[in-house]
């Protein structure tokens, strides 16, 4: 089954399908469906290479499905869903990859972007990664996956509703006034274009967030100097984060720009990349249980600014 149906008490979409059941669960090295010789490339060498999911939870060609009454509505789950390799070295990771090697990746999430904005059906290209079995990465080799949903996600509209009240009552974007007022404790890392810092409102204890000094509202619109100093701001998170505790530090990563084919709101939507990593300690997660889940009011229970100083005197 694949479906969308229609929760009319939170005013969502969520997404029903029976297919993700079947995908393959950390398979070994000699089996990995996306190394070269795999299930995906059989008789194929790649160097980095996105391809559409074979287990999607939203598909192009997704079946009609019988209109229902309120309160419980549905519809197709027509999407697309993707997942990109990052290289064919499948004991890499985006801490251990070249700068050149991250720098591609971030021009094809520019141009899976784009292609994907081109079907009228899609309304929100989510980029993202998860990183390690402690959030449910069923893969080991280095990978990131698109969501190009037919609606805008709950969570996006929050923000946006959020971006344009702000807007409304001060006539500036909000994280543009992040940025000005940032007095640099809880800065992990900066260059020219870029910032990383463990954001005043941080919900994980060692959650960054990546933001662009300039106002942009997608990977769209970076310039090929943002682009590069973007992948070296990736490099340098990812590598104080393994080398923080010493180990494979798990993560969820995920970039946040404005909506397509719907609302325009490129004036006050500014691009931002999110870590979210599960981890508290060392030996320690940070799980996210009913108060969390239940009512969206997370506790952290690291400081932030003590979090961005471990994080910034990491030395790699």
């Amino acid at each position: 089954m694949q479906e969308l149906r229609y929760n009319p008490i939170t005013d969502e979409w969520i997404i029903v399908s029976s297919s993700t059941q079947k995908r393959p669960v950390s398979p070994p090295k000699s089996s990995c469906p996306i190394c070269p010789g795999g299930v995906e490339f059989p008789n194929e060498d790649y160097d980095l290479v996105a391809f559409e999911n074979r287990y999607p939870s939203l598909r192009k060609d997704a079946p009609e499905v019988e209109s229902n009454d309120d309160p419980f509505k549905k519809r197709r789950a027509q999407g697309i869903c993707e997942v990109i390799v990052y290289t064919k070295e499948h004991n890499s990771a985006l801490s251990r990859m070249d700068q050149n090697q991250v720098e591609k990746l971030v021009y094809m999430w520019r141009d899976r972007t784009k292609e994907l904005s081109s079907y009228e059906f899609i309304k929100y290209v989510f980029i993202f990664e998860n990183r390690g079995k402690e959030v449910g990465a069923s893969l080991p080799h280095p990978h990131g996956q698109i969501y190009a949903f037919p609606f805008i996600p709950k969570r996006i509209e929050a923000k946006i509703s959020a971006m344009e009240k702000y807007h409304r009552e001060n006539g500036r974007c909000v994280i543009c006034d992040v940025l000005q007022k940032e007095s640099g404790e809880r800065t992990v890392y900066e260059n020219g274009t870029f910032i990383a810092l463990v954001p005043f409102y941080a919900r994980f204890p060692f959650e960054v967030h990546i933001y662009p000094k300039r106002h942009v509202s997608s990977v769209l619109q970076l310039h090929q100097n943002e682009i590069k100093d973007l992948a070296e701001v990736l490099r340098t998170v990812t590598k104080k984060y393994d080398k923080l505790f010493d180990q494979e530090f798990p993560y969820m990563m995920m970039l946040f720009q404005s909506p397509v084919n719907s609302l325009d709101v490129d004036d006050i939507f500014h691009f931002h990349i999110e870590f979210n990593p599960p981890k508290r300690d060392k030996d320690k997660l940070k799980w996210m249980a009913s108060v969390e889940t239940g009512t969206w009011t997370f506790i952290n229970p690291v400081v932030p600014e003590e979090a961005a100083k471990m994080l910034r005197e990491v030395s790699i």
